[in-house]
């Protein structure tokens, strides 16, 4: 009877044994000489890309800093906001760095590096109509044309606190401000760092309250469910943070 505990170790010792090794993103990136960055090419000024096929942006400095610390290659893999979460799960990349928010439903199916950036929803719309849209309420009408890009945290936002609006989903988050600006659409609520930039990009266009958005978000970077990997890329970032290079970079990018 005493030899049953034994021998049960023995099989569970043996099964474990039998068992391959977990994989370990950090191993995988420095045995491969590149890290592999997803990212939308789409999402001013976080994340762009150009007719010539270059990206540029804050994140994409970030991307480039992160390939410095580790020693490796910059691989950019190109993804979309309907796709990042099937992306992410086919380990189409190693870390996704694109302006992305933090939320639960991505939570759920990943891990995220600490936060880099405060934010919320808020409009942008054309100057002349910034009284029009200050209030959920004055936008949650029928008349209002509210216009979003597919697939994240817009049109999530959209159909959830504006169910009224007449809302559109414009394929292309590059070229949607120019739906505003032609009268295609009234507005678009979207991340109010975002809205500054594009007002910068666009005299016509104003951000409504962005110091005072709808919600609070954070941005940070979505990373597969490895603890490892995400604690190195943690202290990168601290370190970033603490000496300054995320703040010239914000600085460049954002004009904050």
């Amino acid at each position: 009877m005493k030899q049953k505990p034994i021998l049960g170790c023995l099989l569970l010792a043996g099964l474990i044994a039998g068992q391959p090794a977990l994989a370990d993103r950090l191993d995988d990136i420095l045995q491969r000489g590149s890290v592999r960055v997803g990212t939308t090419g789409d999402y001013r000024p976080f994340s762009e890309r150009d007719s010539s096929g270059e990206y540029r942006g804050l994140d994409i400095e970030m991307a480039q800093s992160l390939a410095r610390a580790l020693g490796v290659k910059l691989e950019l893999v190109a993804t979309s906001w309907p796709t990042l979460m099937r992306d992410h799960a086919a380990g189409k990349f190693d870390i996704a760095m694109s302006g992305v928010s933090i939320n639960l439903e991505r939570q759920k199916r990943a891990l995220y590096s600490q936060p880099y950036l405060n934010d919320g929803k808020t409009p942008i719309t054309r100057c002349e109509n910034v009284q029009r849209f200050q209030t959920i309420a004055q936008i949650n009408q029928p008349q209002v044309k509210l216009i979003v890009n597919p697939g994240g945290t817009n049109e999530k936002f959209a159909r959830a606190r504006l169910p009224a609006a007449a809302l559109t989903v414009h394929p292309d988050n590059v070229t949607i401000f120019r739906q505003i600006i032609d009268g295609k659409a009234d507005l678009m609520v979207t991340d109010a760092v975002e809205t500054r930039y594009q007002q910068k990009l666009h005299p016509e266009l104003c951000a409504v309250h962005p110091e005072k958005p709808f919600d609070f978000s954070q941005k940070a970077y979505l990373l597969p469910n490895d603890w490892r990997w995400k604690a190195w890329v943690d202290q990168w970032l601290s370190q970033s943070l603490q000496n300054g290079e995320f703040a010239g970079l914000s600085a460049k990018w954002l004009g904050n």
